[in-house]
């Protein structure tokens, strides 16, 4: 099975794909991970990358498209992905169509979870301290959760007319979240 997490940054993507990936045997593509790997490495990329990412603004489609190209198309991760910050356009969705289509892949199940702001703030408050991310920062939050909101309704609308698409609320337990979207999957 191919899953998509959606949610503005704080919503609880990675948290509840790891839930996913120890269930279910499934791999994690992040773009989160992905961009902040590049930047590690200190590539080309990954410079391109600091400077969108620190200005609030996502990283450009075509990076993020080449990033995730390579994944979709490894046969050994076929019909076993959970993609957490990805698609985030109208542009990057049709990617990931052509992607999965080329492989005779699908995705079978699209989750929303919705938060809002305020709930999202406290969230990476304590992410920061936790995890210690860079990004983590309430001025470049308020600017990603902003760009995130305006970029990604769209997708958001393309996929919410297929029956596999689903929205929960973001702001319950983590385990109440977990078992909402395990019934989605009928296990």
């Amino acid at each position: 099975m191919n899953i998509i997490l959606f949610g503005p940054p704080g919503a609880g993507k990675g948290t509840q794909a790891k839930h996913l990936v120890e269930k279910f045997k499934l791999f994690h593509v992040s773009t989160g991970d992905l961009l902040r790997n590049e930047i590690r490495k200190k590539s080309d990329i990954g410079k391109k990358i600091v400077n969108e990412m620190n200005d609030g603004r996502f990283v450009s489609d075509d990076i993020v498209n080449e990033l995730i190209k390579d994944i979709v198309l490894d046969p050994q991760k076929k019909e076993k992905l959970i993609f957490d910050g990805y698609p985030r356009s109208i542009s990057q969705a049709k990617n990931l169509d052509l992607l999965l289509s080329s492989s005779e892949q699908k995705i079978d199940l699209v989750i929303f979870l919705n938060v809002n702001k305020d709930t999202l703030i406290k969230r990476i408050e304590k992410r920061k301290i936790i995890e210690k991310r860079s990004d983590d920062n309430l001025e470049t939050l308020a600017k990603r959760y902003d760009t995130y909101m305006d970029t990604t309704r769209p997708v958001l609308d393309y996929y919410s007319k297929k029956p596999n698409f689903h929205e929960v609320d973001g702001t319950l337990k983590i385990d109440q979240i977990s078992a909402k979207i395990d019934a989605f999957l009928n296990f």
